[in-house]
């Protein structure tokens, strides 16, 4: 071999990427230029032009190399088996060419068993990766730390965590690659525990982690929300004064954002020289969850200003998510447009969720329409819309159009669309969504268990509720606040105590959701006495009142005749000069014990509050109706016509042939609308005839 093919060759191994890959031409060329000249091509050439260009990603141009080699070596069969082992698409390659190396007398070492193991594990085939340990054990690399740490790595990937915990016991001299295969495998397959307790123990017999390693732990921490265990191992990197990349920078501001800690984020951010995009969006996310808005966007105006790296995808779809004004929303759905990401599934489902924020549910809708290939996060986003904005019938059509278009389900769109069906009261469709949770196996998961709780007991099955609750393996608070609910919905104020007595017993925290629940069973039950403890002991438990206890007990007493206690309560209260909601409840509840007195000095305030409002028109206008007092009906109806003053109509819901349909008060769009007036007229008749009847029996 001359000195310049030496000297190319030696080239041959700075070629180490896809972008190399021209020049890795080029070498080969004149390798082969060279060689035409001087003689021929050695094993040692073709093996560093294999290699070069397996690392390259070329593996095909590899495999053309190999097969024109006129003599090949071990290390030959080695780099191309390295080469397959690690594409996805190639790995099983990989083992094609072991019977092919025996055939030509190639005795397998370390290297050729750990880059078949590699193969197995990218195929996540453990029937090769144990067939592997068979001939390891065979051939007698028990004792080879690389090929051990390979198998551990190998069964971590097959799910197989008590076999790769077995090869890890029995590896005699293992270095921190085993420990970090054992750590990932462990977080990989959902067991964090015993992730941290390696951690720990590698600690403890003095083994020096690497970034990768503190970079798993902090991921962890950083996902659990294990803000102080975060700050041990930050703390820990700096002591030691480990190496810290960007990457390991990135997460440890990734920890502190989502540990609420954004002082200490900015503090890291500030430290890092030339941030790259991930640095950028991480700090601008993490203000946006940690309600920053202001910083989120000072940081985004920073980064569109700043040289390179610009805002991509991720980078917008958290700023709009940030975002509470529509008109702000659409200047940013304008800059979308311009940069090219209108199609992206990121931004189109940050817009939507935008738009319904703001109301505006048909230009979200809209928007879904012009994205062409839909996720099921988007699809989700678009039911979760739909179910905020209380339009159910709508999020379970869309519910069952995702259905249609093939996708796979998850616990949460199904809870979303579960709690829709208990929104609006369409019990067979919540039956059929039950149904589909059993397929899935969604029916285990917790939020589903609550989602269908809360809708068997607002469709009026409770036995059904009392069923799936009893079912649940280890009950949430949300299931405990549904169970109530339903009993609330019901007026079972026994049953409500009874179940908040065991939910207390079972070392569950009632919120607010727990005690306005058990209010509503007070006022559905009259239990004025009951009511007056449960407002006292909710007080007593650091639980603040918001306005919709109050306006519960509002109803409880008044209904009660206790209406100087009522006011009183309103007067003392932090909404009585900011919400109309308890003066409205206190003049209903006049309404309908006739105390023409209160009920205008409550609808006084309403209107001080608000005084476009429809409802107060309308209560007080019943109020004089049912006083009798009819000028003063006719001055009222005269006010609500001057005024324009429209009450938003009412809607029911009915389901017919597994459809909902929504109406309101007058509807007669239905062809067959004069055929059902006339049926209730019919019917309407035949009940006063024997109204009538049933009088003259009992005079």
């Amino acid at each position: 071999m001359t000195e310049e093919t030496y000297c190319l060759a030696a080239l041959v191994q700075k070629c180490t990427s896809v972008a190399s890959l021209k020049t890795a031409r080029q070498l080969h060329a004149l390798i082969l230029t060279s060689i035409a000249a001087a003689g021929s091509l050695t094993p040692y050439i073709c093996n560093n032009i294999l290699w070069m260009y397996a690392r390259c990603g070329a593996i095909r141009q590899s495999h053309l190399v190999f097969d024109k080699m006129p003599k090949r070596n071990l290390v030959s069969f080695n780099a191309l088996m390295a080469a397959y082992s690690r594409s996805p698409e190639d790995a099983s390659l990989a083992f094609k060419l072991f019977p092919q190396m025996e055939l030509e007398s190639h005795r397998p070492n370390g290297a050729t068993l750990t880059s078949l193991l590699l193969a197995a594990s990218s195929l996540k085939n453990l029937t090769w990766g144990s067939l592997l340990h068979t001939q390891i054990v065979k051939r007698g690399f028990v004792n080879d730390v690389w090929v051990q740490t390979a198998l551990v790595g190998t069964y971590s990937n097959c799910r197989d965590l008590e076999s790769a915990g077995k090869v890890f016991r029995w590896t005699l001299g293992k270095g921190v690659v085993a420990w970090n295969s054992m750590i990932f495998g462990n977080l990989k397959h959902d067991k964090p525990e015993e992730a941290l307790q390696l951690f720990c123990e590698m600690l403890r017999i003095g083994m020096v982690p690497t970034e990768f390693t503190y970079a798993m732990v902090l991921n962890l921490c950083s996902r659990n929300g294990d803000y102080h265990f975060g700050r041990l191992v930050h703390g820990r990197i700096i002591t030691s004064n480990a190496s810290i990349d960007r990457t390991l920078k990135n997460v440890l501001l990734d920890l502190y954002c989502n540990c609420g800690d954004t002082h200490t984020a900015f503090w890291i951010f500030n430290r890092i020289e030339n941030p790259d995009l991930v640095t950028w969006n991480t700090i601008i996310s993490g203000c946006s969850e940690n309600e920053e808005e202001e910083k989120a966007m000072s940081l985004f105006l920073q980064l569109q200003e700043s040289s390179p790296p610009k805002p991509d995808e991720y980078t917008y779809a958290t700023i709009i998510s940030t975002i509470g004004s529509l008109t702000s929303g659409m200047s940013f759905h304008g800059q979308v447009i311009k940069r090219g990401f209108e199609r992206s599934i990121f931004v189109s489902s940050a817009i939507v969720s935008m738009l319904f924020r703001n109301g505006e549910s048909q230009a979200a809708e809209k928007v879904f329409g012009s994205v062409v290939e839909k996720d099921v996060v988007l699809w989700t986003e678009m039911i979760t819309g739909y179910s905020r904005v209380s339009q159910g019938e709508n999020a379970i059509k869309f519910f069952q159009q995702m259905l249609q278009a093939g996708h796979d389900i998850d616990s949460f769109s199904l809870s979303i669309a579960l709690s829709s069906c208990a929104d609006i009261a369409t019990l067979q469709q919540g039956e059929t969504l039950h149904s589909l949770a059993i397929k899935t196996g969604c029916e285990a998961e917790i939020s589903v268990s609550g989602s269908l709780i809360d809708m068997y007991a607002k469709s009026g099955d409770l036995g059904s509720a009392k069923l799936v609750f009893s079912q649940a393996p280890s009950p949430d608070l949300k299931c405990w606040n549904a169970m109530l609910g339903g009993y609330s919905h019901h007026g079972n104020i026994d049953q409500a105590l009874k179940l908040f007595f065991e939910l207390q017993n079972h070392g569950v925290e009632p919120d607010q959701v727990t005690f306005l629940s058990l209010l509503s069973a007070c006022n559905h039950s009259n239990s004025v006495e009951i009511g007056k403890f449960l407002w006292n002991y909710m007080k007593e438990s650091n639980i603040m009142p918001n306005c919709k206890h109050y306006s519960s007990m509002v109803s409880l007493l008044s209904r009660a005749g206790f209406m100087d206690e009522t006011q009183e309560m309103i007067s003392k209260s932090p909404f009585a000069d900011g919400d109309p909601e308890l003066w409205r409840t206190l003049l209903s509840s006049c309404v309908v014990m006739k105390n023409l007195r209160v009920g205008v000095y409550a609808a006084k305030q309403v209107l001080r509050l608000d005084p476009e409002d429809s409802a107060a028109h309308i209560l007080l206008s019943n109020l004089y109706a049912a006083e009798g007092k009819w000028e003063a009906v006719a001055e009222m109806r005269k006010r609500i016509r001057e005024s324009m003053v429209v009450k938003d109509p009412g809607l029911s819901w009915i389901e017919a042939k597994k459809h909902v349909q929504a109406f309101s008060s007058g509807f007669q769009s239905e062809p067959e609308v004069d055929e059902a007036l006339d049926t209730l007229l019919r019917l309407r008749g035949n009940m006063s005839a024997e109204m009538d009847e049933l009088s003259v029996i009992g005079s």
